[in-house]
């Protein structure tokens, strides 16, 4: 199958985060299952050619820069030579999925995948109404499309978890009791956790905070302030194995941000086995991972966090639980190439 992946940025543009992250790995699985895949986007390597090679997945270059002007003409033009059996496109870029529509109208279908709530506005809806499917990874953000008037036909993909390195890492003992993953942003809302922790002195659990980012040193002053600089430790950003060796060594894995799509580090943390205590918030999707889950807490308030983690001491952690791999990588990319399927590609 010739599947062509629309995106201004990848992984390797700045400013890229987990839509671009998600996109990257269904480039990478459908490359390994040997389609042909090429992602039209702004360029990111050296030199004049026009496409690029890089781990079986060919790369062309539409715009010199995400949000060139005139991203759109280039890419229907390049669309058309490629001839893809099914376009694949960002819904953060309406005009680009109008461009992919147009270069397409009487050939592919054109999938568009919503990761984030998508804004209300005229592009944004004839994009939708131009797609013969949308996606999107959480019930969050279907609800999100369906409530701004794009269309009320959305299928819910959640994000994909290796299910083969999370059995195959060995646990960190050097874990904390508790462990936070994120990127220290001033959507992290850390801050929920540390307070908590400051109420849970007579429990002495301690915490691993994993991740970096422009609040980190708000976050560690606040630590000192607290005087639980000797509960909490700053690990910054870990690699993948690293992280789920971190939550395959920990007892609780916390989840207190206000803005996420989609809460993957808390599902790899379900999956190694932690305990989840999820606070709740209206524009994270954390909580439906937890609403149905016997080991999961649900808290609404700051004072309900302290004692969500206080009834979490009472669940042992467990080892591997093998329920998450219905969230598997092959169970991931079976949902997209059923739809494509679907929808009449090859």
């Amino acid at each position: 199958m010739r599947v062509a992946l629309v995106t201004a940025r990848t992984t390797r543009h700045d400013g890229a985060g987990d839509a671009e992250a998600r996109l990257d790995r269904l480039a990478s699985l459908l490359a390994d299952r040997a389609h042909d895949v090429t992602v039209f986007c702004a360029q990111w390597w050296e030199g004049e050619p026009e496409a690029f090679e890089h781990e079986d997945v060919t790369y062309r270059a539409v715009a010199d820069a995400p949000g060139d002007r005139w991203t759109g003409l280039r890419l229907a033009s390049a669309l058309r030579e490629y001839d893809p059996d099914v376009v694949h496109a960002a819904g953060a870029y309406p005009a680009h999925v109008l461009a992919a529509r147009a270069a397409t109208v009487l050939g592919a279908p054109v999938l568009t995948e919503y990761y984030d709530a998508p804004r209300a506005g005229r592009l944004d809806r004839w994009a939708a109404r131009a797609s013969d499917a949308v996606v999107a990874p959480s019930e969050m953000v279907a609800t999100a499309v369906r409530a701004r008037g794009l269309t009320d036909d959305v299928a819910v993909f959640p994000n994909a978890l290796e299910m083969e390195r999370v059995r195959a890492v060995d646990p960190d003992p050097d874990a904390g009791d508790i462990v936070y993953s994120r990127r220290l942003d001033a959507d992290a809302n850390l801050e929920s956790l540390l307070l908590a922790l400051a109420e849970f002195r007579e429990y002495d659990w301690s915490a691993t905070v994993v991740g970096d980012g422009p609040e980190r040193e708000n976050y560690e002053r606040q630590v000192r302030d607290l005087r639980i600089d000797d509960r909490a430790t700053f690990v910054g950003e870990r690699s993948l194995d690293d992280r789920l060796a971190l939550f395959k060594g920990a007892h609780v894995y916390a989840q207190t941000a206000r803005r996420t799509p989609f809460a993957t580090d808390l599902l790899r943390a379900l999956a190694c086995g932690c305990v989840a205590v999820v606070e709740y918030h209206e524009h994270s999707a954390a909580h439906e991972l937890v609403e149905h889950e016997p080991r999961g807490f649900l808290a609404t308030s700051d004072e309900e966090l302290v004692e969500c983690l206080g009834d979490a001491r009472s669940l042992e952690r467990e080892p591997v639980d093998e329920r998450y791999a219905d969230y598997d990588e092959r169970e991931f990319l079976e949902r997209y190439l059923e739809r494509y399927r679907g929808l009449g590609a090859i």
